[in-house]
């Protein structure tokens, strides 16, 4: 017979026997991968900018019972430590490696040319579900991504950075650093989505979020129950803006008016009676910039205090969809075999400022909105009118017992809440109980390793991968005296460094520009001192030049070097050939488009900019041919009766400009000419079929409108404009619109936006 005894399936793939017949054949089937009957699941809870005190079990009265009753049915880490950032944090706590050895040691935003900062985790560098995925398990990220360059998070891509080429089977949530959680710019698994509801229907991102993640896990349970699954669901809150439904708002009027003086000091005392602080622990003092409440003027309080009820509620509100996703566990009948760990990414966020912000694009822009002119809007906080962050006296707080906070190295920055529940894996006698042992982020990865017994890739795609380098802390859940697996720790962001070993800490909060070798240095006993009260640098010269010297061989190994102190040119070093932004600044879209996010639009922030859109118009048709931004910052270019229209939106201050004539009807060229002058002001001219049609003066030429990007042909999310409803589109036919910008930006333009990108993010 013709061909007999030959194959076409290669050998090393096919385990049986081909013979001319079946009868002289013995078949082979190959076997998915699987981890054994009795894997556990594996949830991951994140939250953004959550300060040590600021869970109830740590400390708070902010009402945090779903995450309290888990600690109460498992183990409360009360020494966990992150990054002082959050892309850091998220490339550690999803591989088991340093940071900067996965070429993420700030912000996903930025590239700068050396192996730490690549804007993505390293492809030599497998992430957990990457790992787990090979081993069979079904592998779901919703929520906050923020580990791939901002400029390739458009529907163009690359996508080879986004979630589901990072090991994940379905991704449901947003990939920038923050989000508007009544319109958040969303992506399902490769593909912008919008919002399934809108603020007035009673739709809240949080919300959505937990939906999503139950209804991956009911997909793939309900049909493959064999098939355990790992869930990684990283929530927007509590990083800002601080937004939450209005009956949470509600709840917390008043809570905070005796200041923050004051409830720090009970949360304080609350710690010392929960143990979650050592008992001689003392409290630190207030940081440089907190001033005492009760010497502050009325409006600053009133601000403040609602700031801090916008934060509490937006927490609680949390709190509850974490409720929703453990009763979703527990009614799929999943919630007795899942690991399911709740932790924070960094320390409370410092970006409010020392009066806190009603809109942080104001801040970014250069215009410090005194308390006074932020209390004529006060009813807004919280709402879908603000994008709010709460002061340095209440992140402090936030942060009780210790100093600084979110970008520092100091406790406040790095030293975080963590809850780990398994009902099916931790015995009954020590649910419950606390866990004093120093663990760090990327110790998680190697301790999950550890408890499903799986060994980490050393090749991986073809590709060698680094060393897993996270200490596993599995024996402490069942030991409570066990040792610390990890003895020592380095710590690094924009120059702020720190090393603990054996606990003591060496710290030093970094300047821009200082020079590395002199700066000083503290020397911490944490174990005596946890709140790093107490400066022994000049008691113990020699043990501080020790752990210096620790910390500069930590740094070697973990591939941290170059220090680097960089914020403006970081901010220009990311965008390189082939990215969004052309070397000319001209831009072509055409639609049909999806939105695009605000880092791969076209770059109009602080630029001088000619907007032309290529019509065929109708009488009749009315809609939104180009807008950016949100209902509390953005520029929309619309036709409305006839006429065109720009509304430039700067933070609630609407100039309208409105065309002299009526757009005539057939093939017609409209647009728009934006000039910076010299400060701030700048002006608007419209124009049609080349004429000028309409102008005006801008007071505010905005620098920095908003993290939401542009749309084509119609307004998503909330409406920039009054004068429409979103996203009120375009009804004639729109060809192209063609966005010519300077190449060069005015005067401090790019130093705003740099310090603005770091800010936010």
């Amino acid at each position: 017979m013709a061909g007999k005894g030959r194959s076409h399936v290669r050998a090393d793939e096919f385990r049986g026997r081909i013979g001319a017949t079946v009868a002289e054949s013995e078949p082979w089937f190959d076997e998915p991968p699987h981890p054994g009957e009795g894997a556990p699941n594996v949830v991951v809870v994140l939250l953004d900018d959550t300060g040590f005190a600021q869970l109830g079990c740590f400390g708070s009265e902010i009402d945090t019972p779903n995450i309290d009753a888990l600690a109460a049915g498992g183990l409360q880490f009360t020494n966990f430590h992150v990054t002082p950032l959050c892309s850091p944090t998220r490339a550690s706590l999803l591989t088991g490696r340093a940071p900067h050895a996965v070429g993420m040691r700030a912000v996903s935003n930025f590239r700068t040319g050396f192996p730490n900062q690549l804007g993505h985790i390293s492809n030599h560098a497998s992430t957990v579900a990457e790992v787990l995925h090979d081993q069979g398990y079904a592998t779901f990220c919703v929520g906050k991504w923020h580990l791939a360059p901002m400029e390739q998070c458009s529907a163009a891509g690359p996508f080879h950075q986004w979630p589901l080429a990072r090991g994940f089977d379905r991704f449901y949530g947003f990939l920038e650093g923050e989000t508007d959680q009544f319109h958040p710019e969303l992506v399902s698994d490769n593909h912008p989505v919008d919002p399934p509801g809108r603020p007035e229907d009673g739709y809240h991102l949080s919300e959505d979020l937990v939906d999503q993640a139950l209804r991956m896990i009911a997909d793939s349970t309900g049909v493959r129950p064999d098939r355990p699954f790992f869930t990684y669901l990283a929530f927007g809150a509590t990083h800002a803006p601080h937004q939450a439904p209005p009956a949470y708002l509600d709840k917390y009027r008043g809570r905070f008016d005796e200041g923050w003086d004051v409830v720090r000091e009970r949360w304080f005392r609350r710690q010392l009676e929960l143990g979650v602080i050592p008992p001689d622990t003392r409290l630190a003092p207030r940081n440089p910039g907190v001033e005492p409440w009760d010497g502050l003027p009325e409006d600053q309080r009133r601000l403040a205090a609602r700031l801090q009820e916008a934060f509490a509620a937006f927490l609680d509100h949390t709190d509850v969809q974490i409720g929703r996703l453990v009763d979703g566990l527990r009614r799929l009948g999943q919630l007795e075999d899942t690991i399911l760990v709740v932790l924070a990414d960094n320390g409370a966020s410092q970006e409010g400022g020392p009066y806190g912000v009603l809109h942080e694009m104001k801040f970014f822009n250069g215009i410090l909105e005194t308390p006074a002119e932020a209390v004529a809007r006060i009813d807004d906080i919280g709402g879908p009118r603000s994008h709010t962050n709460y002061p340095w006296g209440w992140a402090q707080c936030g942060n009780t017992p210790f100093r600084w906070y979110k970008q520092n190295t100091h406790e406040g920055g790095v030293h975080v809440p963590m809850v780990v529940h398994w009902p099916g894996g931790i015995d009954a006698a020590q649910r419950g109980t606390k866990r004093d042992q120093f663990a760090f982020v990327a110790d998680i990865v190697p301790t999950l390793y550890d408890l499903l017994g799986i060994e980490p890739p050393s090749v991986r795609n073809g590709l060698d991968q680094l060393p897993v380098t996270g200490c596993s802390f599995a024996a402490a859940l069942h030991d409570p005296d066990v040792p610390t697996a990890n003895p020592v720790q380095y710590f690094e962001n924009a120059g702020s460094r720190a090393i603990i070993a054996d606990g003591w800490k060496a710290v030093t909060k970094h300047a821009a520009g200082a020079d590395y070798d002199t700066e000083p240095w503290e020397l911490h006993h944490l174990a005596a001192d946890p709140s790093e009260t107490e400066d022994l640098a000049a008691r113990e010269p020699e043990r501080l030049q020790e752990l210096i010297r620790l910390w500069w061989a930590e740094a070697e190994r973990h591939g941290v070097l170059p220090l680097d102190d960089r914020t403006i040119e970081l901010f220009g070093a990311r965008f390189r050939a082939r990215s969004p932004h052309p070397p000319d600044r001209r831009y072509v879209y055409r639609p049909p488009m999806s939105p695009l996010p605000g880092q791969a639009g076209a770059a109009i922030g602080g630029r001088s900019f000619d907007l032309t859109a290529a019509i065929t118009h109708d009488p009749d048709a009315e809609g939104v041919l180009f807008a950016t931004g949100t209902e509390n910052a953005g520029l929309s270019l619309f036709v409305q009766a006839g006429r065109l229209v720009l509304d430039y939106n700067a933070f609630g201050d609407h100039t309208i400009v409105e065309s002299d004539a009526e757009i005539p009807s057939g093939d017609v060229q409209v647009g728009i000419r934006l000039r910076r002058l010299d400060g701030f002001a700048g002006t608007a001219t419209l124009s049609v079929d080349g004429r000028d049609a309409g102008h005006a003066d801008l007071a505010l030429f905005m620098r920095m409108m908003s993290s939401i990007g542009p749309s084509i042909g119609a307004d998503h999310g909330s409406a920039v404009s009054d004068r429409y409803a979103a996203p009120f589109p375009y009804g004639g036919t729109l060809h192209e619109v063609v966005i010519q910008a300077s190449p060069d930006r005015f005067g401090d333009t790019a130093a705003t936006t740099a310090r603005a990108e770091m800010s936010r993010q």
